[in-house]
């Protein structure tokens, strides 16, 4: 379960601090703390006392563990059972969710599965302090994208090249048109570019002018 922030009371700063820790179950160099308010002895020992109050903030171990604590929270408030692993890359994290239910989390063209991705990547940014790079993944669905939309790259590559004409395609996320980009880069009988606004964005295969 991803650990969230506590706030914790006690008569002195460092009695609240341990008072925390042990609601976390966590040693202290693997917090960050923030004094919220002072403790104050009572006036003539009598009245106005005030407890310390400090804010605990647990730090991130890996990205790769809050990733997946992150996910699980999520979908086990959704309710869907599924398995997930994950696996880092020298400059990613790849994380696969697996399950019967699993497919509910791909969506139409994959979108659920983008919004989720967004999700964990700001979560796991803030809570690590540092900018982060997780690729989610469900049973294989985005390899098995990749693969049609460079089928149908090539494809279309060829009828704008018999045709003549240029073709426009459905639009795609940045990510999907830069498969398509990158599958015709080499092509010699056509150019690619990607044109209109977000979320309609496409790209258009033309045919190379002799």
């Amino acid at each position: 379960m991803v650990m969230k922030a506590i706030e914790a009371r006690g008569k002195t700063v460092e009695e609240a601090i341990e008072t925390g820790l042990n609601e976390l179950g966590l040693p202290r160099d693997r917090v960050d703390v923030e004094v919220i308010e002072a403790p104050a002895k009572p006036l003539f020992g009598l009245i106005g006392g005030k407890e310390a109050v400090v804010k605990i903030v647990p730090r991130c171990e890996d990205k790769d563990r809050f990733a997946m604590d992150f996910i699980e929270e999520v979908l086990g408030a959704m309710g869907v059972k599924v398995t997930i692993k994950a696996s880092a890359g020298e400059d990613s994290i790849a994380v696969d969710i697996e399950g019967e239910e699993a497919a509910l989390l791909i969506g139409r063209r994959g979108q659920t599965l983008d919004a989720l991705q967004y999700l964990v990547n700001v979560a796991a940014s803030r809570a690590c302090g540092e900018k982060a790079r997780i690729i989610l993944d469900v049973e294989g669905y985005r390899k098995r994208r990749a693969r049609s939309l460079e089928r149908l790259a090539e494809q279309m590559a060829d009828r704008a090249a018999r045709t003549g004409r240029r073709v426009v395609l459905e639009p795609m996320t940045a990510h999907e048109r830069k498969i398509v980009h990158m599958t015709l880069q080499s092509n010699s009988r056509v150019t690619t570019a990607s044109e209109g606004e977000e979320p309609y964005r496409r790209v258009v295969i033309s045919p190379e002018m002799s």
